[in-house]
């Protein structure tokens, strides 16, 4: 959902001439600028001299429920992103920007906390001129997707939004739309070093 949203803002914006998508499945454009990239992301090494680029982005993730056990949760949230950002760094790539989540702890005792704190931390040991790391609360908006889980907390989110004040403000849905813009236009700060935005500061800032 958020990728899709990045990638809308990406063709959309004049800071880019090149944008390379890597999917996995096909996706349609007639934007001169957009190559896609068919991937099966868990044979990386045979696409590795193509993920060259100096801005990547990363939105990929999936639910335990989904992925239909903790190891293969991990492949999806952990290793595969760290695979595509070692690439990338060995061929040149200057700016990483991960969605991550509220929360990610690498000690947490929560495993999916665990899993996106562990990736914040291999990232930051890759040493990318700058790592922006995003950390919304339940993201908002039209899956293709079913996750039912997701689905009630987004209720949730939605109607009771106003409930979402003071110290449970951090807890606030994110709207995906609204957190793909701010990955594009915070990569064209010209930031160094490792940058994580909270979900309140993703409202604080999306209102700049």
């Amino acid at each position: 959902m958020v990728g899709e949203q990045c990638l809308t803002e990406l063709l959309s914006s004049v800071a880019y001439e090149k944008v390379i998508a890597f999917t996995r499945k096909k996706i349609e454009s007639k934007k001169a600028k957009f190559e896609n990239i068919v991937t099966d992301f868990e044979n990386l090494d045979l696409i590795a001299t193509q993920i060259k680029a100096d801005d990547v982005f990363c939105a990929m993730g999936t639910t335990i429920g989904k992925a239909g056990s903790q190891d293969a949760f991990k492949k999806v949230d952990y290793e595969i992103p760290l695979k595509v950002a070692e690439i990338a760094k060995r061929n040149g790539a200057k700016r990483f920007v991960l969605v991550s989540s509220l929360g990610a702890d690498a000690s947490s005792m929560v495993f999916y906390s665990k899993t996106k704190g562990a990736l914040e931390e291999s990232l930051k040991a890759l040493k990318f001129e700058s790592l922006i790391i995003l950390r919304p609360s339940i993201l908002l908006g039209n899956r293709k997707e079913v996750r039912f889980g997701e689905s009630i907390g987004r209720v949730v989110a939605e109607k009771f939004s106003f409930l979402f004040a003071g110290p449970l403000k951090k807890y606030k849905g994110t709207p995906a739309d609204l957190l793909a813009r701010l990955m594009v236009s915070l990569t064209q700060e010209k930031t160094t070093d490792t940058r994580i935005i909270e979900n309140d500061e993703i409202f604080v800032l999306a209102e700049k």
